[in-house]
C-alpha cells in the first residue's frame, strides 16, 4: 500500500530515515562503542540517569545549537506541557514589577498566550491583525509602544491562518523579544540572536508531540522572579539540571535528535529553507492562478509552513459542498490532513521540513484537475 501524503498541522510528518532509526532503538539501542547493559535495552526502558541516555540528551542539545542556530548565549531546555504551558511560564519568569507585558496578536495561539498573561498582570496588545481575520502579520509598533515593558511576545508562524514573519524583528533598546516558534523553528536560518526567550512544541518540525524546546538567554536565568513561581515553572530549575530535574520525555528527545541529525545530513537549515520556499511557492502559484481557490494570507505575510485557502464556488452552500467534495476526493487520492482548522474552515496544507516536494507536486496536480473538472 502506498503511504499517503500527510499534510497534518501536527503531530506532523517525520522523515523516513528517522522512522527507521527510531524503530530500531525501540527494540534495542545498540549504540556503537557503548558496551553497557543499558545500550542493549530499548530507548523506552532505559534510565534518564544512565550514561547511554545522557549521550543522546547531550547530542540533542548540541544539535539544537548547530542545526537550528540557537546562540551559545542561550540555554536549551527540553520541557513538557507543550507550547501552551509556555504561555504561563513566560510571564512567570520574565514579568517585572510595575512593567507591562506586550503582545502582538496574530491569531488563535497568540490570543491564548495573551489570555494567560492577563491572569498574571498588566498586559497590552501593541499590534493586531484581528480586524482583518488575521490575514497578515502586522508591522511592529514604534519603540515607544513597548518602552519599559517586561517583554514583547510574538508568534513567528500562525498555523491556522497561514501567516508568518518574513524575518525575526529586532527590538529597539533593551526590550526583550519572546517568540513562540512552534510551527517554523528550524525551517530556515533565522536571526535568533534577536530572541531573548524562544519556545516551540516539537511536533511540527522537530519530532513527536510531548517535547517542548525552550531556549533562554542565560543572563535572564539569574533574574529575581516576581511573585511566587512554582519550582516546575521556573526556567532556572530546569537549566540548573540540564532538563533532568524530573524524568524527561526520553523517547521524544531521542526522536528530536534523530530529526535534527537528518536535517543536518540534508544540508542544514539553509537547505531546508530553500526546499520550503520552493514547495510553498508551487502552492501559492496555483492559488494565484485559480478562480476557485482563494488564499487566506496576504502576499507579504504568507507562510512557508502552512498554506491556507477556501473554495469559492458560487453561494455559501455551493462553496461548502465544493469544499466537502474536494476534501473527500483528496483523501481518496492519498492526500491526508487537508481540512482547515475548525475555527476558519476551508483547507490547509502543512508542509514542514520533512514534507517531500513530490507530495506538493501531487497536491498541485490534484487541485488543478479538480478545478478543471468543475
Amino acid at each position: 500500500m502506498t503511504r499517503p501524503y500527510n499534510f497534518s498541522a501536527g503531530p506532523a510528518i517525520l522523515p523516513g530515515p528517522v522512522f527507521d532509526r527510531t524503530a530500531a532503538a525501540v527494540k534495542q539501542l545498540a549504540v556503537p562503542g557503548d558496551e553497557s547493559l543499558e545500550a542493549q535495552l530499548s530507548i523506552l526502558e532505559i534510565s534518564h540517569r544512565s550514561k547511554t541516555y545522557d549521550a543522546i540528551h547531550a547530542e540533542a542539545m548540541a544539535l539544537c545549537h548547530e542545526v537550528i542556530g540557537i546562540p551559545k548565549t542561550h540555554k536549551v531546555l527540553f520541557l513538557q506541557g507543550g507550547a501552551s504551558t509556555q504561555f504561563a511560564m513566560v510571564p512567570f519568569n520574565l514579568r517585572q514589577a510595575g512593567k507591562k507585558a506586550c503582545y502582538v496578536d496574530t491569531g488563535v495561539w497568540s490570543a491564548k498566550a495573551i489570555k494567560e498573561s492577563k491572569m498574571l498582570g498588566d498586559t497590552e496588545v501593541v499590534a493586531s491583525s484581528k480586524e482583518t481575520g488575521y490575514d497578515h502579520v502586522p508591522a511592529m509598533p514604534a519603540a515607544s509602544a513597548y518602552a519599559g515593558a517586561s517583554y514583547v511576545h510574538i508568534t513567528t508562524n500562525n498555523t491556522i491562518y497561514g501567516t508568518e514573519y518574513a524575518d525575526i524583528p529586532a527590538l529597539e533598546g533593551d526590550a526583550l523579544l519572546v517568540a513562540d516558534m512552534s510551527s517554523n523553528i528550524g525551517a530556515r536560518p533565522m536571526a535568533l540572536d534577536n530572541v531573548a526567550v524562544g519556545y516551540a512544541g516539537a511536533q511540527k518540525n522537530l519530532g513527536p508531540s510531548g517535547v517542548t524546546v525552550v531556549f533562554v538567554r542565560e543572563d535572564l536565568l539569574e533574574r529575581e522572579l516576581e511573585g511566587v513561581v512554582p519550582s516546575m515553572l521556573r526556567y532556572k530549575t530546569h537549566a540548573d539540571k540540564d532538563s533532568l530535574f524530573n524524568t524527561p520525555n526520553t523517547f521524544g528527545i531521542m526522536v528530536l535528535r534523530n530529526v535534527l541529525s537528518w536535517v543536518k545530513d540534508e544540508g542544514g537549515a539553509a537547505a531546508a529553507g530553500q526546499r520550503n520556499q520552493r514547495k510553498a511557492g508551487k502552492l501559492y502559484e496555483t492559488l494565484d492562478a485559480s478562480s476557485l481557490y482563494q488564499g487566506h494570507a496576504k502576499a507579504d505575510s504568507r507562510s512557508t509552513m502552512n498554506v491556507t485557502w477556501t473554495l469559492s464556488a458560487g453561494s455559501e452552500d455551493e462553496s461548502a459542498a465544493a469544499t466537502k467534495r474536494f476534501l473527500s476526493d483528496a483523501a481518496a487520492a492519498g492526500l491526508s490532513g487537508l481540512k482547515g482548522h475548525r475555527s476558519v474552515g476551508g483547507c490547509r496544507a502543512s508542509i514542514y521540513n520533512a514534507f517531500p516536494e513530490a507530495g506538493v507536486d501531487a497536491l498541485v496536480e490534484f487541485m488543478r484537475e479538480f478545478e478543471r473538472k468543475g
